[in-house]
């Protein structure tokens, strides 16, 4: 194996508009800073996050023939990791985030691709069984690598994002990995019993933004770790936290740690993603966290 994790899909291109407050007022015209825009997206903020903190990452997704996809390939090649692509008419996907001066934010998701499109398996059989890991964005095509992700016998990590417990779309994500990811914004009661009793999930993390997150070990009590303050460090763009979190808590899980240390390393990685404006411009180093995590 020469992977340490392989990220199927979420790559895009954020553009970040700091605006006043949210909601916006009822006004025609509100005078913003300069529009920004970054390489970004869940899964890229995985891989980003695992490489900075010193793993070996790779990603297969579909991007467009434009401007925003070849952005992506010529960032993958400044960093030197892997990118497998496919190309789909549709283009790129694109988001516009929303930032208050809280650092809480809005995001308008322009996810472009079309339900069911299909892709050739290619873009990821040719990784999986390179891989320790896997992490599988809920990208609709990238629920079809599922069954080829679950052959070759490797872990397996998803981000259900703002899942409610019931939406059939990501069923199928939450009963295909050992460690799940997933926000409390929209969580309903029982949602993470459902993803025990119905998948093979041996641990499920629930973030929760300011209120930290709650770590579920299959058979356990739950544990709750409160978010953390990062001394001359202070919240300005939560735009990538939970990325992040998810990068760092991979990256220690599969270095042999317990799932506790990992949420630990986790929640510091999240932090410090919330004290740099824009999306993945700043992610904690091996270094940093080791120093933040005594």
């Amino acid at each position: 194996m020469d992977l340490d994790v392989l990220v199927i899909g979420g790559v895009g291109i954020d553009t970040i508009v700091h605006v006043p407050t949210l909601p916006l007022p009822d006004r025609e015209t509100i005078h913003v800073a300069p529009v920004e825009s970054y390489v970004g997206h869940t899964g890229h903020g995985v891989v980003l996050g695992c490489h900075r903190l010193g793993l070996q990452p790779a990603l297969a997704d579909v991007i467009g023939d434009d401007a925003e996809g070849r952005r992506i390939c010529s960032a993958y090649d400044e960093l030197g990791l892997p990118l497998a692509i496919a190309l789909h008419p549709s283009g790129t996907r694109r988001s516009v985030n929303l930032v208050s001066p809280d650092g809480s934010r809005l995001a308008l998701y322009d996810g472009r691709h079309p339900t069911g499109m299909w892709v050739d398996p290619v873009l990821w059989r040719d990784w999986t069984g390179r891989a320790r890991h896997v992490h599988v964005s809920i990208m609709d095509f990238a629920r079809r690598a599922l069954p080829d992700v679950l052959a070759a016998g490797c872990t397996v990590s998803t981000d259900l994002h703002d899942w409610d417990g019931e939406n059939e779309y990501h069923r199928d994500f939450a009963q295909s990995a050992d460690v799940v990811f997933v926000s409390t914004s929209a969580l309903r009661d029982k949602a993470v019993d459902w993803i025990f009793a119905s998948g093979r999930a041996q641990v499920v993390v629930a973030m929760a933004g300011a209120d930290g997150s709650y770590l579920h070990v299959r058979g356990e009590d739950p544990i709750h770790l409160p978010a953390v303050d990062l001394p001359g460090r202070p919240v300005v763009d939560t735009n990538g936290a939970g990325d992040a979190y998810v990068a760092a808590f991979l990256t220690t899980w599969l270095d042999g740690r317990s799932y506790y240390e990992a949420a630990t390393a986790g929640t510091i990685a999240g932090a410090w993603a919330c004290g740099s404006p824009g999306t993945h411009t700043d992610l904690i180093t091996a270094e940093q966290l080791m120093l933040l995590n005594r």
